[in-house]
């Protein structure tokens, strides 16, 4: 097993999103569980989807997984190098070694002859695919395209009889008849080749040893089996993973909200979580277990549990666990994970009063990103609010006046604020004194110091905004009530 081999191969055309990460997570899985290699390899032949930023972005989606990768174009390793812009040399080598075997031929057909072959076809209700023009040139026709220096590429002669099988790990034999596949370009007039080329070529020069990729490619094995057995090497394992459905059952895409791991990251999800929901999406250990962290999922991780269904993107589940890991940080790890979103939101808090803050809010968060507008009464001298939510059910102006005067002279007695279960226990006996509900002189005092009728503990959110802050304010909404 430690023979095993898997690759990560995106295009640098932006964030990954949430199904290439899966299929990141699923080969990251295998190979740490089996102690092999988890290669990642930058498909950016494309370069006309290419974005500027599209390889860091790869990057940095990955680092915030965790998903560390043994070779690849940063680190380097034996078999690079690791983007195929970089690989053009090989590619060339291997497409023509087709050619001169028969395998694969020239084509010199121009986009303007193309195109009015896909019209004619489609005119006539026929699938559209490339007519063999090319293929059934003679010698004497070649010789005469090379002479006027004609643009050419290089395309995949399919056999025109029979059916290519590729025996998938999760969903089987998968059969598809030649006559019904294209003679795919491999390699372009530009000397760039296409996915299906490098793909193949790649995956075994880097001794991949298992293949893992979308549901979307199944249309596409029998050129990759094709081109194996041209070049006479031994297909490795394939396996199609299920797709991602949003809610709506469709494929998951920008309609359904964040889609790629740095939009996820950026809301407030924890990697925890995020990890934990991607584990379970086409995969399951047993029909109860729902948390798993990094190392068990590394312990539990085989093939044979990837499923042949598709899997729903599930935003309540992930809601959940990442409550679940929020409650399990401390409450220094908590602070720290915060404190970028204070910092984007420019309402920066010293780490000092953030960690003082985390616990009283630790129960109540589903995302980092709510921190920010559970702590805006911590910012600024006073809070503003309509002064007659300083009058609950059942009072009056008069009584919530005497409930803050109440509070007022409590707090006032108290240096700091530390000693929580002291202070409440003095507040209501404050309010029998009034003969007032607690619910009543509690919540005068909440939307007196917080400016909101629900916020994060009384108690807390008093020792963390201050003694004197919070008798300031207390006076201050006494005398709104006018």
């Amino acid at each position: 097993m430690s023979d095993i081999r898997v690759r990560f191969a995106p295009s640098p055309t932006g964030a990954p999103h949430i199904g290439n990460i899966r299929t990141a997570l699923f080969d990251y899985l295998w190979a740490r569980h089996t102690g092999g290699k988890f290669i990642l390899r930058i498909e950016d032949t494309d370069q006309a989807r290419e974005v500027e930023n599209g390889l860091e972005l790869i990057l940095e989606s990955l680092r915030f997984l965790g998903l560390d990768w043994d070779e690849g174009p940063d680190v380097g390793g034996a078999y690079g190098p690791y983007r195929q812009s970089e690989r053009l040399a090989i590619y060339k080598e291997h497409a023509e070694r087709l050619v001169a075997q028969g395998a694969a031929y020239y084509c010199y057909c121009s986009a303007e002859r193309l195109e009015r072959m896909r019209r004619e076809q489609q005119a006539r209700g026929e699938r559209t695919q490339y007519d063999y023009h090319c293929r059934n040139l003679s010698p004497q026709e070649r010789a005469a395209h090379e002479r006027a220096g004609d643009p050419k590429v290089i395309r995949l002669a399919v056999p025109r009889e029979g059916k290519t099988t590729l025996r998938d790990f999760i969903h089987g034999d998968l059969t598809i008849a030649n006559k019904d596949v294209d003679d795919q370009v491999l390699l372009k007039s530009d000397g760039f080749p296409t996915y299906h080329l490098a793909v193949v070529v790649d995956d075994h020069l880097m001794r991949i040893s298992h293949v893992m990729r979308g549901d979307d490619w199944v249309p596409s094995f029998p050129k990759h089996v094709l081109l194996y057995q041209a070049f006479g090497w031994e297909i490795p394992p394939h396996g199609h993973l299920p797709n991602v459905l949003g809610p709506d059952k469709k494929k998951l895409s920008k309609r359904h909200g964040a889609t790629s791991v740095l939009q996820f990251r950026d809301e407030g999800y924890l990697p925890e979580a995020l990890l934990n929901l991607l584990a379970r999406l086409g995969w399951s250990y047993d029909d109860k277990t729902e948390i798993f962290s990094r190392a068990r999922l590394i312990e539990c991780f085989t093939l044979d549990k990837i499923e042949r269904a598709p899997a729903t993107f599930d935003r309540d589940k992930l809601d959940w666990l990442n409550g679940y890991y929020i409650r399990e940080l401390t409450d220094d790890a908590l602070a720290e994970r915060l404190f970028p979103f204070f910092e984007r939101a420019r309402r920066p808090l010293d780490r000092a009063t953030l960690r003082a803050f985390a616990p009283l809010i630790k129960e109540r968060l589903k995302k980092l990103s709510d921190a920010v507008a559970m702590a805006d009464f911590l910012f600024g001298d006073e809070v503003e609010y309509d002064a007659r939510l300083l009058i609950g059910k059942g009072m009056d102006a008069a009584s919530a006046r005497a409930a803050l005067r109440a509070a007022q002279s409590v707090l006032e007695k108290h240096t700091t604020f530390d000693d929580e279960a002291e202070i409440e226990a003095e507040l209501r006996a404050a309010s029998d004194r009034l003969g007032m509900k607690y619910a009543q002189f509690f919540g005068t005092l909440r939307v007196a110091v917080t400016g909101k009728t629900v916020s994060p503990p009384l108690m807390g959110s008093l020792r963390v905004v201050g003694r004197a802050k919070t008798l300031r304010r207390v006076a201050r909404a006494e005398a709104s009530l006018v």
